[in-house]
């Protein structure tokens, strides 16, 4: 893998806070042209450092007003079946293998209590299902971008 220099790590900062900057704008904040930041930005992409770009949605503005975390306990020969459904269900918007008691942590979206009771009984054909309604999710933090030896370790919270 290149090493990234402090110029990439910057880069990759902005446009993890903003995926919308603009090559001139992303430039002018590291203090390169904008045909330079434009070929670190290709660059970086082309590496797979920088995997893509999404906007954003509100779920409950479209919608999808019950978030649960459900957590599967299966065997290795119900891991497959149930990683497929996993997959083809629109509302599991995230699949986790975990090490562990679980094997699956599946981060879900639904309208109603009725289709999140559709999944969990979907699920459950696989294994154990542990199903927590989520109270409330914060935005997410980007990745950190500096190396973990140049990282200060530090109390957890």
């Amino acid at each position: 893998m290149e090493s990234l220099d402090p110029i990439d790590r910057a880069v990759l900062e902005l446009l993890q806070n903003d995926g919308r900057l603009t090559g001139a704008e992303v430039g002018r904040r590291v203090g390169l042209s904008q045909p330079a930041a434009a070929a670190r930005i290709q660059r970086l992409e082309k590496l797979g450092i920088i995997t893509g770009y999404r906007a954003v949605v509100a779920p409950a503005e479209v919608g999808l007003n019950i978030h649960a975390v459900i957590r599967l306990r299966t065997t290795p020969v119900r891991l497959a079946p149930a990683l497929a459904l996993a997959t083809e269900t629109p509302e599991i918007v995230s699949t986790l293998r975990i090490t562990g008691e679980d094997c699956l942590l599946l981060d879900v979206h639904c309208s109603h209590a009725e289709r999140l009771e559709q999944i969990v009984d979907s699920l459950a054909r696989y294994g154990q299902v542990a199903t927590s309604l989520v109270l409330r999710s914060y935005p997410p933090k980007p990745l950190p971008t500096t190396p973990p030896a140049a990282r200060r370790p530090g109390p957890c919270p």
